[in-house]
């Protein structure tokens, strides 16, 4: 991932804009975090158009571990004489589809450092018996639908059929339609959703608890991945890449002065 220009000249796609990705170098390698909307056909875009130009070692992704070897099997769930995406899996299989030689991590809870983390902090700050019945059925929720991915993973490795798990996000926009037209839905539809977010008051709330701690989570699973030598792409959801990318340029492991980057790569057709 060498200096060149920035991400509107190096790339003629209106989905790969500076709002969705960042690019961070360090001693080891560079992080470059891309955010998505989930199953949104511009951000399955952006991350298939970004690694097909890019060869990480390590493609890091807002899931939990256990349910990265479901989304394995939907990226090679796919016809190779065709340019579309994995018919499931949204953006995530088609990160791995798109960088197969790639060591594909989850990097999202549930896992046990979440789990230590949020106990621990529940503690200290005191909370009420009812924002912790809410955060232990959040977080109970989300390990349920984690171990659900990995049965699902088991029985397609096992029968001919595929599991899927969950249902898929529609959106008023197609993968057929143009790059134009699918980055400007996904620019609205982000912005109407974070409007909705800025109008709620969650401090405090058991989303809160839950949301912080997965995050300061994948800020430490970043972090150690970023200090192995190689390059990492982190696909993340949007509302996530901001805080990601400070945390991470103000880690202990630091990255220079003014060295935090939107990423940019020659476009060799350019």
């Amino acid at each position: 991932m060498d200096e060149s220009p920035s991400v509107p000249e190096s790339f003629d796609d209106p989905r790969i804009t500076a709002q969705f990705c960042r690019r961070l170098s360090g001693t080891a390698g560079d992080l470059l975090l891309i955010g998505v909307v989930h199953d949104h056909p511009a951000s399955i875009g952006r991350v298939e158009r970004v690694l097909e130009r890019v060869e990480p070692e390590t493609v890091a992704l807002e899931l939990p571990p256990i349910a990265v070897p479901l989304y394995r099997a939907y990226a090679r769930d796919r016809n190779a004489e065709e340019s579309a995406p994995p018919r499931f899996g949204g953006e995530m299989s088609a990160a791995i589809s798109a960088a197969p030689h790639a060591d594909p991590v989850g990097i999202d809870a549930p896992n046990l450092s979440f789990l230590r983390r949020l106990v621990g902090r529940l503690i200290a700050d005191r909370v009420s018996p009812a924002t912790v019945r809410r955060v232990l059925s959040s977080v109970g929720g989300a390990t349920r639908e984690a171990l659900t991915c990995r049965v699902a993973a088991t029985l397609t490795h096992a029968t001919s059929m595929t599991i899927v798990p969950g249902d898929r996000v529609e959106y008023d926009c197609e993968p057929d339609d143009s790059p134009e037209r699918q980055a400007a839905h996904e620019r609205s539809h982000v912005a109407g959703v974070q409007a909705l977010l800025g109008s709620v008051e969650t401090d405090g709330s058991a989303l809160a608890y839950r949301d912080d701690t997965r995050e300061h989570c994948m800020i430490e699973r970043l972090a150690e991945l970023r200090s192995e030598p190689g390059d990492v792409v982190a696909v993340v959801g949007v509302d996530h890449l901001e805080r990601l990318a400070t945390a991470l340029s103000a880690s202990g492991r630091r990255v220079p002065a003014g060295d935090e980057r939107v990423l940019a790569i020659a476009d060799p057709e350019r």
